[in-house]
C-alpha cells in the first residue's frame, strides 16, 4: 500500500504576539474565515494577492529582517485583510487597510 504524505512548508518566521484590529476581527467573523489559516499562509511565504514587486520585498525582508507584509481577500465580497509582522517579528497584526 502506497502511503500518501502531505507536505508542508515550515514556518520561515516567528509571528511573536498576534493582535488584531476590531475592523479584521469583524472581517473574520462576517467571512468565516479562522485567523490561524491566514497566520499559517502568511508565516509559510504565502503573501496572499500582492503584486510582483510587494512579494520580492517579503523575500529580500525574510533576509534583511525588514518589516513583512501580506494581504488576503475573504468573503463574497472579497473585503481585503492585511497582515504585518514588524521587522523584529516582536509583532503581527490583522488589520484592514482603511486601519492602517
Amino acid at each position: 500500500m502506497l502511503a500518501i504524505q502531505r507536505v508542508t512548508k515550515p514556518p520561515l518566521f516567528s509571528l511573536g504576539q498576534v493582535v488584531a484590529t476590531a475592523g479584521a476581527l469583524d472581517l473574520l467573523d462576517r467571512s468565516g474565515v479562522n485567523a490561524s489559516v491566514l497566520l499559517t499562509r502568511h508565516q509559510r511565504g504565502d503573501w496572499g494577492n500582492l503584486c510582483e514587486e510587494d512579494i520580492q520585498s517579503n523575500n529580500e525582508a525574510l533576509k534583511n529582517h525588514t518589516r513583512l507584509m501580506s494581504s488576503y481577500e475573504l468573503g463574497a465580497e472579497k473585503e481585503r485583510m492585511w497582515i504585518i509582522t514588524e521587522y523584529d517579528h516582536s509583532v503581527t497584526t490583522l488589520l484592514l487597510p482603511a486601519e492602517y
